[in-house]
């Protein structure tokens, strides 16, 4: 142990140089043999089960307390509010409590998260409640009384199918969110801007008032689905308003006056207080204690929650035949939930320095819809308010989910059957107050129309179209909507000029600063791609100040004129070439009768290209005549003078200077005489042979 603890204690000096000096050192040194053996999981493993790479470095003594005192906090919050969302959904309270206990375990496992309380959620409950409705209407279960013509619903059956419907749409939500996360589409939460999430939500809230409304009112309405469902709704509840069930108005009343009140003075003394009061237990607590001594059911008609079954029900399998029905809300389900989720989970982990894996999150978020769905829970997400409760009392890591989700598990075994008496209306009461939070959310618009116009259409746009074509159609024409906005950014991105900061390495607009000189500096707020490509090119040739076609076209001008000019010289020179060619030849045919050989030696080679292209050389004038230095031209002159022949004498008679009428270029002439047969060699040799000097060597 001993030695365990130096080693660690080394190791931890290790890391202090690297901060400080940046210097590298490796440890273990290579001559100090460690155990190889590894105690902790492979990093696959671990990345699929991150509760394998905490839980074993968990310390008791500083998480624990802080994690038992969120936990026991947060699980306060998930019974009034598992039952009252359960509401929303149109399901028995008592699926609440489930949906509250299975999924927070699941993710206890799997999720990457130590802050956000994964649960019911208002937003999502109202979406499962509209597949619940639409599939599972009142219509459907009527019954006849017996020996009337009167009929009622069957409150059994219809409860029955609604669990089976968001069982179903759970389960195949949560396995579409797997696959997603599997196959890495954890990115697909970026496109799900702020603005969109935001009014997204705030739309759903009116949904969700406008399904308890009828709760608070006592009133017994259709619960409309499609397009318009909103507005049908709302025209239904205002005409009904004079069946008004006074006794369930004056319960929802207090309640409300109770918790709005609680709940502000919770506020005013939470920094002073170390847990928040349970105003929602309190209300549920005391709401039952009365309902249960005045018999509000049986003297006011009254409605409430019924018969909660004590102890867990038996996973089922979902009904797989209704998948095809609820592909269209699973797909929904899935999307929504993630993107709260993600972006809880991201602000937390910021705030506190650790890191959420989006792809991960979206697997464990998905293993806790698909395993709750067979034990008859509906979708869940994170709880914006459970979720800064159980950061503000302190928790640390997810073992305070795993507390809250035993507050649950004991309510659900023994105390669930206490609640029986509970009147909905202060159920709807709950729900109506916790919604206050996403009203604030209208506030956006007013920051939005200073910050971003486009964004606030975003906001706008899927704001009215989540009000008008119901959640599931709201949704896919709010992602539409924001993905043709990041095509349009693209194409309308903002163009500028930077100008220097004086006595900074800035460089900022210059509408404000002054412009480097003789330099112009172009900025484009988008990223240039085929598709922008010719609008970047517009915008830099306006910002330049330049009109680059015209100048352009100038020198597309300029530069055939100059081509023409060279054509023009070129063929001149060919011409005068030719010209001079033809000399040059006459005075070697001129020698070469009367049985003179000329050669040339030291020309240069624009000489020997200027011959080439005036096409001075032939068949009898061959580059044989040409030699690189006058020495080579002798020594071949002195070799070949007919060994057949008498002997003969040579004498090097002088050199001759002939001065160019062009360039005074000096010619030096060698030139030797054989006395028998007439036979002469004759040599030219100079620094620069120029055709027109040639002329004057018939003088000779």
């Amino acid at each position: 142990m001993r030695g365990k603890r130096h080693c660690r204690a080394l190791f931890t000096t290790v890391l202090v140089c690297l901060d400080h000096d940046r210097s590298l050192v490796i440890w273990p040194p290579r001559n100090l043999k460690l155990s190889t053996r590894s105690t902790s999981p492979p990093r696959c493993v671990v990345g699929c089960l991150p509760v394998l790479y905490w839980l074993p470095r968990y310390s008791i003594w500083d998480y624990g307390m802080p994690d038992l005192i969120s936990g026991i906090s947060v699980g306060i919050m998930h019974l009034p509010q598992g039952m009252a969302y359960a509401l929303l959904a149109s399901l028995p309270p008592v699926f609440g409590l489930y949906t509250s206990l299975y999924p927070a375990l699941v993710y206890f496992f799997f999720g990457t998260s130590r802050h956000i309380s994964i649960g019911t959620f208002a937003v999502l409950s109202i979406m499962v409640g509209s597949v619940t409705e639409r599939l599972a209407p009142d219509r459907n279960f009527l019954v006849m009384l017996n020996g009337t013509n009167l009929t009622e619903v069957n409150i059994t059956a219809r409860d029955s199918y609604r669990v089976q419907v968001a069982a179903a749409t759970t389960v195949l939500g949560g396995l579409i969110q797997v696959v997603l996360g599997l196959v890495k589409f954890g990115f697909v939460g970026t496109y799900l801007s702020e603005p969109l999430v935001r009014a997204y939500t705030t739309a759903a809230a009116a949904h969700a008032v406008v399904a308890v409304i009828a709760q608070l009112f006592g009133l017994s309405t259709t619960r409309f689905s499609g397009p318009l469902s909103l507005v049908y709704t709302l025209v239904e509840v205002c005409s009904k308003l004079p069946q008004t069930h006074l006794p369930t108005l004056v319960v929802s009343g207090v309640s409300m006056v109770f918790l709005i009140a609680a709940k502000e003075i919770n506020s005013a003394i939470s920094a002073k207080l170390p847990v928040p009061i349970p105003v929602e237990l309190i209300t549920i607590v005391a709401a039952t204690v009365i309902s249960s001594y005045t018999h509000l059911n049986d003297n006011y008609t009254i409605s409430v929650v019924g018969e909660i079954p004590s102890g867990l029900a038996a996973p089922r399998l979902p009904d797989a035949s209704l998948f095809e029905e609820v592909m269209g809300d699973a797909f929904a389900l899935a999307i929504v939930g993630y993107a709260i989720s993600i972006s809880l989970g991201k602000t937390f982990a910021l705030k506190h320095g650790y890191k959420v894996d989006s792809n991960q999150e979206l697997v464990a978020l998905g293993l806790s819809n698909a395993v709750g769905g067979f034990f008859q829970c509906y979708a869940v997400c994170s709880s914006m308010s459970r979720s800064l409760i159980q950061e503000s009392t302190g928790g640390k890591t997810q073992m305070a989910g795993m507390a809250s989700a035993v507050i649950v598990l004991v309510t659900v075994l023994k105390l669930g059957p206490l609640f029986q008496e509970l009147p909905k209306a202060v159920l709807a009461a709950i729900v109506f107050v916790n919604l206050k939070g996403m009203f604030k959310q209208y506030y956006d618009i007013i920051t939005l129309w200073r910050s971003s116009k486009v964004d606030l259409v975003v906001w706008l746009v899927t704001w009215v179209s989540t009000l008008l074509f119901n959640l599931d159609m709201g949704l896919g024409a709010s992602i539409t909507f924001a993905v043709l906005t990041v095509i349009f950014r693209t194409q309308l991105p903002k163009y500028s000029v930077l100008g220097h900061v004086p006595g900074t390495e800035l460089y900022l607009d210059m509408e404000t600063h002054r412009e480097v000189p003789g330099i112009t500096i172009f900025h484009s707020s988008a990223t240039v791609y085929f598709a922008n490509a010719d609008l970047y090119l517009e915008a830099l040739k306006g910002k330049s100040g330049l009109d680059i076609s015209k100048m352009i076209i100038y020198k597309r001008r300029q530069e055939a004129k100059q081509r023409r000019r060279d054509k023009r010289a070129e063929r001149r020179a060919k011409r005068e070439a030719k010209r001079q060619v033809r000399h040059c030849q006459t005075i070697f045919h001129d020698f070469g009768e009367i049985d003179v050989t000329v050669y040339m030696a030291g020309c240069q080679m624009s000489v020997v290209e200027q011959l080439e292209l005036g096409g001075f050389f032939s068949e009898s004038i061959t580059k044989g005549r040409l030699f690189a230095t006058v020495h080579d031209a002798v020594l071949h002159c002195l070799g070949h003078q007919g060994t057949s022949t008498p002997s003969y004498e040579y004498s090097l008679v002088r050199d001759v200077h002939i001065y160019s009428s062009i360039e005074d270029t000096i010619w030096k002439t060698v030139y030797c005489f054989e006395q028998m047969n007439h036979v002469c060699k004759y040599v030219i040799a100079g620094d620069a042979v120029q055709h027109q000097t040639l002329r004057t060597l018939t003088e000779v």
